[in-house]
Parts: structure tokens; sequence; C-alpha cells
């Protein structure tokens, strides 16, 4: 792991050695495992193991999950392990997601660029989201907007599906092109919106995917 350390920024790559020491403190145990287990098997066919987190906005606990998956995936070396976002109502990335990932080093710029809006008629701009030193590299960036999980941009089949929140996890019990289904509901930070919890509600958060994301793909080995 320390060989993969430079490839992140600093501050993000020290998060995420601070988030180790923390990982015996998840919730969904069991799941982790089974994700593991999954890449593993994957890996052992030599092949991808794209995922895609799902919950119903895309706009907060899917958008967190993602991108601390991809931040961990990196800092361990598997550049198979993908992960993508979906909602079953996409909304728009949410500015406090932004700013929770932002407070932990990561680089999120807007690309100018408007998706569709979708049933929330909301302004669903389109950014990028690195946690790398080097921009475009496409192993450390990722293109985030709000999106149905079965968006073309995401992986159509053999992928594994994370269902982060109560609501997508009962409206969609099938995720069509799923290999593995697993319901892991985190808690939503909307709760705390417009409160002097808001900031520490969605870091608690972000931190709760991060430690699930990191047992999960250290379990790999």
């Amino acid at each position: 792991m320390s060989a993969r350390r430079p490839l992140l920024i600093p501050a993000v790559a020290a998060y995420v050695e601070h988030l180790a020491g923390e990982e015996a403190r998840i919730a969904h145990p069991e799941m982790a495992e089974a994700l593991g287990s999954w890449i593993a098997r994957n890996r052992e066919r030599g092949k991808a193991s794209p995922v895609i987190v799902v919950c119903t906005g895309n706009s907060r606990r899917s958008m967190l999950g993602s991108t601390m998956g991809n931040i961990i995936a990196s800092f361990v070396g598997y550049s198979e392990v993908r992960f993508s976002s979906g909602g079953t109502s996409p909304t728009a990335f949410n500015p406090r997601t932004i700013a929770a990932l932002r407070a932990i080093g990561l680089v999120i710029e807007p690309t100018g660029v408007e998706r569709d809006r979708e049933e929330s008629m909301e302004s669903n701009p389109v950014y990028r989201v690195r946690w790398g030193t080097v921009a475009g590299n496409p192993e450390t960036e990722a293109i985030e907007f709000s999106k149905r999980y079965d968006d073309a941009r995401n992986p159509r089949s053999g992928f594994a599906a994370l269902m982060v929140c109560d609501e997508a996890d009962a409206g969609c019990p099938v995720v069509p092109g799923a290999s593995i289904r697993l319901s892991i509901p985190f808690a939503d930070p909307k709760e705390a919106d417009g409160t002097p919890e808001e900031s520490a509600r969605y870091a608690e958060r972000r931190d709760d995917l991060g430690r699930w994301m990191f047992h999960a793909l250290t379990n790999v080995r």
C-alpha cells in the first residue's frame, strides 16, 4: 500500500491511513466481507469488478460511497475495481456532499456541462472529482453527476450493486445485470440539512462509508 501513496493527494492519503486505524468501527461487516470475496473470485478469473453504489437521489450517500470506494481502490492498488454511482430518482450532486469530500483534500471542479434534469428538475451539473496528484489520470479521478443506476455511463452487467439506503433497497429489489446485490443501508445526512450539525453529519457518513470500503477492499487479500 505504501507504494501507492504517491498516487494520491497527500491529504487524501493521510485520511485513508487514518481510516485504517478505525477499521473495527464499521457497520454491516458481513456485507463488506461478501463484497471482498466477490472481488477476490473475479481476480482469480482475471475479471474486472465494477461496483455501482445506489441510493434514492444519487446526491449524498451514493456519491460519498462511490468516491470513497474509488479512493480506497487506488490506495490498495486494485485498478480493476471501479465504483460508479446511481439513484432510483436522481436529483443532483449535493453541495454539502461536495464540501464533505473537499474537506479531506479532494479536488472537485465543475466541468461547465449540465446533464439532463431528472424528475426533481434541479440543475444537474457535471463535476470532475480527483483524488490523485496528477490531473487527467483516469485511475485517480472520475466524472460525477446525478443519474439513474442503469444510466448508459454505468456498467450494464457483471457488477456488484450496493444499496446504501432503505428506500432504494425496497424500491429496487432486483438490479438488472448485477452479479451480486448487497444491502448496506446508512442513515441519510440530509436529516441535518440547515442545522448546526450539518457538516458533522456529512463527515460522519463519509467516514462510515470510507471505513466500510476499506474493510471490503482489504478483505480481498
